[in-house]
């Protein structure tokens, strides 16, 4: 009996066996970082919110300490609890890695899950396929008079829908991680010009 084209979420469900029940699991799961991360960077590296950014560094390079800490009360971001830090402890080199590495683990917030689950999904599939493939060969291996056609091409099926799941949740997750690397990558580099920015604020306040 052909497979039809369409299948109901359920049908799909009984078809791929045990395995897909684990792979949607792990797909509501990505789907759910995915949405986090995308509201916080969104948040985070608005327009508006990096015209800011670049007002406070100049701010902070001329010596304004005072509009610079009202720009930090005012931002929720890393930046302004970047900014905070920086205006609370004196200007060292050491302080400034400090208050950007302070940041990296908000910025990279369920990454590594999102990257344990690009690579995990693909090898789920892979398990389903494996199972659905050790089905179908005990029942070939069984009275081959007796051998329902219908439940061996369900085994095959299994396997098929499985793997074909697994790189759907890999490379659904994969797009979305790789754009979340950027934001990281970008919005660190913006703290460090914060960081520098405090020093040289500190080196103008030690000069006055």
């Amino acid at each position: 009996m052909p497979m039809p084209l369409a299948l109901s979420f359920t049908e799909l469900m009984d078809r791929g066996g045990p395995v897909m029940w684990l792979l949607l699991a792990v797909s509501v799961l990505s789907l759910t970082l995915i949405l986090e991360r995308a509201w916080f960077f969104g948040r985070t590296n608005s327009g508006g919110r990096l015209c800011r950014v670049a007002e406070v560094a100049r701010m902070l390079r001329q010596g304004e300490r005072e509009r610079a800490a009202v720009f930090a009360k005012q931002d929720p971001t890393v930046y302004g609890d970047a900014v905070r830090r920086l205006l609370d402890e004196p200007p060292t080199e050491a302080g400034a890695v400090e208050v950007v590495e302070l940041q990296r683990s908000r910025l990279e917030r369920f990454m590594p899950t999102l990257s344990t689950i690009i690579t995990a999904a693909p090898m789920l599939g892979i398990l389903g396929t494996v199972v659905g493939i050790v089905r179908a060969f005990e029942r070939l291996s069984g009275d081959r008079e007796a051998l329902d056609l219908n439940l061996l091409s369900g085994d095959i099926g299994e396997a098929l829908i499985t793997t074909a799941a697994g790189l759907v949740v890999a490379l659904v997750t994969l797009f979305p991680y790789n754009l979340f690397r950027g934001q990281v990558e970008r919005s660190l580099s913006r703290l460090e010009s914060l960081a520098a920015s405090g020093l040289a604020s500190g080196s103008t306040q030690d000069k006055s």
